[in-house]
């Protein structure tokens, strides 16, 4: 027995820092099985899947397994069939190259997960890219505080890339920069 009374609630020892990547797919689990993927993977993962030009313009939007017939095993199994939602003008040049994209699909899972691929050319959703505010002009003053602040660095990049900072700052703000 404890000499702890019983009322006392022990703390959960401390893991350490989770990932987002955990956070955010048990958040996502529930709309992603309404969908049919029984994991966020192949959401989350896409651009690595598929490449930087077909993550731009293709999503999955889809996975459709097939009901298995009456005495097939647990082990086995029908591949699934994707659906693609695409933009369309890549359309074509995605349908030429699909059994590529199923092979990369079935290579990152490590199973044949996806038998087929059905293309459905509607508009991908993307955020918009904000763009970076222009800073405000400097004097020609602050100009050579900047330069005269950053001079004892030695190497050509770290000097302009802190310049470059001091620009910013000097815009940002109305403090005089000085040289410590």
């Amino acid at each position: 027995m404890s000499d702890r009374p019983a009322t006392t609630r022990e703390r959960p020892p401390y893991r350490g820092v989770r990932p987002l990547a955990d956070i955010i797919g048990g958040a996502l689990a529930p709309a992603c099985r309404k969908r049919g993927f029984a994991t966020v993977d192949l959401i989350a993962h896409w651009p690595d899947i598929v490449g930087p030009v077909y993550a731009e313009t293709t999503a999955p939007e889809r996975l459709s397994w097939q009901r298995k017939p009456i005495g097939v095993g647990d082990d086995e199994h029908e591949p699934a069939l994707l659906t693609l939602r695409c933009s369309g003008g890549v359309a074509l040049r995605l349908t030429h190259e699909l059994p590529q994209v199923i092979e990369r699909i079935n290579m990152f899972f490590g199973y044949r997960c996806v038998g087929r691929i059905k293309v459905v050319q509607l508009p991908i959703p993307r955020p918009e890219r904000k763009v970076r505010p222009r800073l405000a002009a400097i004097s020609a003053e602050q100009e050579q505080a900047v330069r005269t602040a950053a001079s004892g660095i030695g190497e050509d990049g770290l000097r302009q890339a802190v310049e470059r900072l001091g620009r910013a700052v000097v815009a940002g703000s109305s403090r005089p920069i000085t040289k410590s």
